[in-house]
C-alpha cells in the first residue's frame, strides 16, 4: 500500500483535526488572556500557544507513536484500575463537567446575552440552555450525516468571519492597549502558560488523535512509521491554524479594554468588537455562527462519552447514557460561564499534569522497554503532587483558606520543588523519577537476559 500522500491529503486531515479543536467555547480564552495581559501580550501569548497548541500536538503525536488503540488501552500501561480511572476523568472533564455546559454558556454569552437586559439574563440563560441541549439532545439519540455536514460548512465559514474580523482589527485596532491586570504584571508567560490549561484541547487530543490516525489508515498509510509521519504533519497544519486565531483574538482582547473595559470573562469581546466594526448585523451573523459551532461541539461530546461510557457499562443503553449526559449539561450550564470556568481550574491543575506526562513515558517508552516499575512510580509522584495544586486551586476558587492537613505538604512542597510556585512543581520530580526507574528496569532487563542465555 502506498505510505505518501499528497499535500492535499495532508491538508485535509490537518482542517478535520483543526475543526475538533476548534470548539467555539476556545474562542474565550484568548480573548481573555488579551483584556488582562495588556502590553505584556507577547510573553502571554507565548505559554498559552504552548499549552493550547503544543501540547495538543504532542498528544496527538503520542497517541500515534504508542500504537494503542484508544486512551485506555494506552494508560492501561500504568495499571488496568488507573486506566478507568484517569480515562473516565477526562471524558467527563472535556464532556458534561465542564467543556460541554461551556459550548451552551458561550453561546448565550456571544449570541444572545448581548440582546437582552441585565435582570433577565438568568432567566434568559435557563430558556436558551434548555433549547439548545434539547437539540444536542435530539442529534446525539440520531447521530446522522446533518451534523457532519453542518460542521464541515460551519467551521469554514466561522474562520472566514474571524479573519475578516481579526484583519480588521489590526488595520484599526479598537484602542490603545493599556498596562497589564494583576497575575500578568509579573509571570505572564506563566500564567499564560497556565491559562492555556482552559482550552482543554491536550485532554481532547488523547480522544481525537484516534479518529485521526484512522483517517490516515484509511487513506491506505498502512505502516506505523508512515501513519506517525502524517500525523505529524497533518498536526502541524492544525496547529498552525489554531495558533494563528488564538493570537489575533489574543491581540484583538488587548485592543478592545479601552473602550470596552475588562470584561469578566472572554465571551463578550468578540461579540462586542463585532458590533463595533459591522454594527448589529455583524453581531447577529457571529452569533448564529457560534450558536451552531457550539452545538455540532456538544454533540460530538455528547456522543463521545455516551460510547465510552457504554463500552465500561453495556447494561446502561447508549440512549439512557445520552439522555443522562445531556440533562446534566443542561444543569450544569446553568451555573453560568465564569463559574464553570472557575470551578474547571481545580480540575485542570490535577489532570494536565498526568496527561503530560503520560506523553512523556509514551515518547520514552522504548528506552525502558515499557516498564510498569517508571510507568507507575512516575505517575504516582505525579499525583501526589498535583492532587494538592488541584485542591490549592480548589481552596482559591472557593474563597477559603488551606485546609490545615495540607498546609505542611504544601510548605514542604514550596520549599524542596523547583518551580512550584509556577505550577509546574511536578516536572522535575517527574523527569528524576524516570531516569532513575529508567535505569534500574533496563539494569533488571540485562540481568534477566544474561541469566535466560
Amino acid at each position: 500500500m502506498k505510505g505518501k500522500l499528497s499535500f492535499s491529503s495532508y491538508a485535509a486531515i490537518g482542517v478535520m483535526l483543526f475543526a475538533l479543536f476548534f470548539g467555539a467555547g476556545n474562542l474565550i480564552f484568548p480573548a481573555q488572556l488579551g483584556q488582562n495581559s495588556g502590553t505584556n501580550l507577547l510573553p502571554a501569548v507565548t505559554g498559552f500557544l504552548i499549552t493550547g497548541v503544543g501540547l495538543p500536538l504532542c498528544g496527538i503525536i503520542a497517541m500515534s507513536f504508542s500504537g494503542s488503540r484508544n486512551l485506555q488501552e494506552l494508560s492501561s500501561r500504568v495499571h488496568p484500575v488507573y486506566a478507568v480511572f484517569f480515562t473516565s476523568l477526562l471524558y467527563l472533564t472535556i464532556g458534561p463537567f465542564f467543556a460541554s455546559p461551556r459550548t451552551g454558556t458561550v453561546a448565550f454569552e456571544v449570541g444572545i446575552s448581548p440582546f437582552i437586559n441585565e435582570s433577565s439574563q438568568q432567566i434568559g440563560l435557563f430558556i436558551f440552555t434548555l433549547l439548545f441541549f434539547a437539540a444536542v439532545l435530539w442529534f446525539s439519540l440520531k447521530p446522522a450525516k446533518l451534523v457532519d455536514n453542518v460542521g464541515k460548512i460551519l467551521a469554514p465559514g466561522l474562520v472566514i468571519l474571524l479573519v475578516v474580523l481579526l484583519v480588521t482589527a489590526i488595520i484599526s485596532p479598537i484602542g490603545a492597549i493599556e498596562g497589564p491586570q494583576e497575575g500578568y504584571s509579573s509571570g505572564a508567560f506563566m500564567t499564560g502558560f497556565l491559562e492555556g490549561y482552559n482550552t482543554m484541547d491536550a485532554l481532547a487530543s488523547l480522544v481525537f488523535a484516534i479518529i485521526v490516525i484512522n483517517a490516515i489508515r484509511a487513506m491506505g498509510v498502512t505502516s506505523n512509521t508512515d501513519v506517525l509521519k502524517t500525523t505529524l504533519k497533518a498536526g502541524s497544519i492544525a496547529v498552525l491554524l489554531l495558533a494563528v486565531i488564538y493570537s489575533g483574538i489574543a491581540y484583538l482582547g488587548a485592543t478592545s479594554t479601552e473602550v470596552f473595559g475588562i470584561f469578566e470573562n472572554g465571551g463578550p469581546v468578540l461579540s462586542s468588537a463585532a458590533s463595533h466594526y459591522f454594527g448589529t448585523f455583524g453581531s447577529v451573523l457571529l452569533a448564529i455562527m457560534i450558536i451552531l459551532a457550539c452545538m455540532t461541539t456538544a454533540i460530538g461530546l455528547t456522543t463521545a462519552n455516551a460510547e465510552y461510557f457504554h463500552t465500561l457499562f453495556p447494561k446502561i443503553s447508549y440512549k439512557t447514557l445520552v439522555v443522562f449526559f445531556a440533562t446534566l449539561t443542561f444543569i450544569i450550564a446553568n451555573f453560568g460561564l465564569t463559574n464553570i470556568i472557575t470551578y474547571s481550574v481545580p480540575v485542570l491543575m490535577f489532570l494536565y499534569p498526568l496527561a503530560i506526562v503520560l506523553m512523556i513515558l509514551t515518547f520514552l517508552s522504548p528506552l525502558f522497554h515499557h516498564a510498569r516499575l517508571v510507568y507507575v512510580s512516575t505517575i504516582a509522584v505525579t499525583f501526589l503532587i498535583s492532587i494538592f495544586d488541584g485542591l490549592k486551586s480548589l481552596c482559591e476558587s472557593l474563597g477559603i483558606e488551606y485546609f490545615s492537613w495540607m498546609q505542611p505538604v504544601i510548605d514542604f512542597y514550596e520549599e524542596t520543588l523547583p518551580l512550584y510556585s509556577g505550577g509546574l512543581g511536578w516536572l522535575i520530580p517527574a523527569v528524576i523519577v524516570i531516569a532513575v526507574t529508567g535505569i534500574i528496569s533496563r539494569f533488571q532487563n540485562n540481568n534477566a537476559a544474561v541469566h535466560a542465555s
